[in-house]
């Protein structure tokens, strides 16, 4: 059986569970042998919440995760093998937009630590559980972050950065509270918005085209995608130097790049 693997971990996540990157990728592929699957690739995404979504677009907001389902398209591949579900969806919308483009290739999941589930199996006491363990998994998210918005909220208050990791186009410097411009990432985010300037008509996908045929990369080195060029148009007003966070906004608490 020919599968795929996918990893994942938010801040809070690695903090909650402890499942880092390279621990989810030793239990895959430790689970793959033992079953004596064909262990194709292993896809990941770091840093970014499992309930994230494009509402535009209708779609997963993960790099890593649009990258898998091209390999996905492209080959044949009968299922995504994940430490456990909660690594691909933490949300029911995300739930059902997962499970709508493996269906449309025919690819299942397996989860290593919920070993009976499937997005195709209808037996009623997996459907209890399965359910039962994702409520959980919603619910310690939900709790954690309600306790980090309590303190991020406090942070802003005061003046400070609360954010979590630094928007593309700046930079963190630990014991600060304020962050920074990134000369190197803030040319590409101004070349971002010259695009869009000069070409209102290209799509999201051809300016991400443009971006590395000229050699622009992304913090990790690697080619843009729509989904990072829409990130950086959509925070126009943080770049332009106003912060928001819940009801707090001001100008002037940070650089602007525009």
């Amino acid at each position: 059986m020919n599968v795929i693997g996918y990893v994942r971990v938010s801040t809070q996540g690695q903090a909650k569970d402890g499942y880092s990157l390279a621990y989810q990728q030793d239990e895959i592929r430790s689970y793959c042998q033992e079953q004596g699957w064909n262990l194709m690739n292993i896809y990941s995404d770091e840093g970014i919440s499992g309930a994230k979504i494009d509402e535009e677009a209708l779609e997963v907001d993960r790099i890593g995760f649009q990258t898998m389902l091209a390999a996905i398209a492209a080959q044949t591949i009968d299922a995504v093998v994940v430490l456990n579900t909660s690594r691909l969806w933490r949300s029911d919308i995300v739930k059902v937009l997962v499970h709508r483009e493996f269906k449309k290739h025919g690819v299942d999941v397996r989860s290593i630590e919920q070993p009976t589930y499937s997005i195709y199996k209808k037996d009623p006491n997996d459907f209890l559980i399965n359910g039962l363990m994702e409520l959980l998994d919603q619910y310690q998210r939900l709790e954690i972050a309600l306790k980090l918005g309590r303190g991020r909220s406090k942070k802003a208050q005061q003046g400070g950065y609360a954010g979590g990791r630094a928007t593309f186009g700046y930079k963190a410097e630990i014991g600060q509270k304020c962050i920074q411009v990134d000369e190197k990432q803030a040319k590409t985010v101004r070349r971002v918005f010259e695009l869009k300037e000069q070409h209102p008509t290209w799509t999201l996908t051809r300016i991400a085209e443009s971006l590395n045929e000229a050699g622009f990369t992304t913090q990790q080195g690697k080619k843009f995608t729509k989904v990072q060029v829409k990130r950086i148009l959509d925070r126009r007003d943080f770049y332009s130097g106003i912060y928001r966070y819940g009801d707090i906004s001001a100008e002037g608490l940070h650089q602007a790049i525009l």
